[in-house]
């Protein structure tokens, strides 16, 4: 048996934290959506912890990424650890002092809607703690310990209430230098000179504004397909090409000149956002408190 590993030995909480969630979904980039970074930096921890330990943790093939027989072997004891890590911080908190708000949303909705109105709420509500949790998966609310989420769609999920917060819509954005004197934006015809920027996981948002616009068999000379919709609105501020993106995820931007419409239409999309908590459930007080900061925020765009 080897010798019991010291305290100040141990590999680092982030590159232990990026292989729990890394097992946990066996795949990268949905890994890297819930820690906020990118797959690459991911990826790099991940190979130093195996570099640490001497020893392969996953297999990687065309396939996606699996847990090696090392990996499985360790992988529920440090998500067990990291679970026992959090109730034993969460016990410091005075009783009855702090309420735990457990939401799930898309990772590019949080930090370009959501985070920078969240001090509204904590300010109303300091008594509530908002832990975000971001994932491309729907919530399964009888599996995963989440209080409500915010999705995109029809508002129609089983098993769920749905409240309607606001339309998506669709328009094209871009740097105010990339429509040059020989390159110009004058009508969406235009666009076949550029390139168009656009998320893997929103592959058709492209071709249903150029549809609206009577452009239907419109094909771009050049396309470049980002993980997310954060990626693709920053290559649009470095100049990469004409991202579609709905307006209010970056208000910011079209507002202090790094973005611009370059037409001044956008389409309504067919589905909205909708804050989704379980039918079964009953209602608490944290809960309706978030859903009436929810709508007085949304009445405000």
């Amino acid at each position: 048996m080897s010798k019991q590993t010291k305290p100040g030995r141990l590999p680092s909480l982030n590159a232990l934290r990026a292989f729990a969630v890394a097992g946990r979904h066996a795949n990268l980039r949905d890994a890297a959506e819930e820690l906020f970074v990118t797959a690459s930096a991911l990826s790099h921890q991940i190979r130093g912890l195996e570099e640490r330990l001497g020893v392969r943790l996953f297999i990687r093939s065309q396939q996606g990424l699996q847990l090696s027989e090392a990996g499985r072997s360790i992988h529920p004891q440090v998500e067990a650890a990291f679970s026992q890590l959090s109730d034993t911080l969460a016990s410091l908190k005075p009783a009855g002092r702090s309420q735990i708000l457990t939401v799930s949303m898309l990772s590019t909705f949080a930090m370009r809607w959501f985070i920078p109105r969240l001090y509204r709420f904590q300010q109303q509500h300091p008594d509530i703690e908002v832990r975000i949790s971001t994932s491309i998966e729907l919530v399964d609310f009888d599996r995963d310990d989440m209080d409500c989420a915010i999705r995109s769609g029809q508002g129609k999920w089983t098993g769920t209430k749905a409240l309607r917060l606001f339309e998506e819509r669709f328009s094209p954005v871009c740097s105010p230098t990339l429509a040059t004197a020989d390159k110009p934006l004058h009508e969406p015809a235009d666009l076949m000179h550029h390139t168009l920027l656009h998320s893997k996981m929103r592959p058709h948002d492209w071709r249903m504004w150029l549809s609206a616009e009577g452009l239907p068999d419109f094909r771009a000379s050049h396309e470049l397909e980002f993980e997310t919709r954060n990626f693709a609105i920053a290559g649009a501020i470095r100049g990469l090409g004409v991202a579609i993106i709905d307006p209010l995820l970056v208000q910011e931007e079209l507002k202090d000149g790094r973005l611009i419409q370059p037409f001044s239409h956008s389409l309504p999309a067919s589905s909205a956002y909708h804050l989704v908590w379980p039918d079964w459930r009953e209602e608490t007080p944290k809960l309706s408190a978030f859903r009436e900061w929810l709508l007085s925020e949304t009445k405000e765009q």
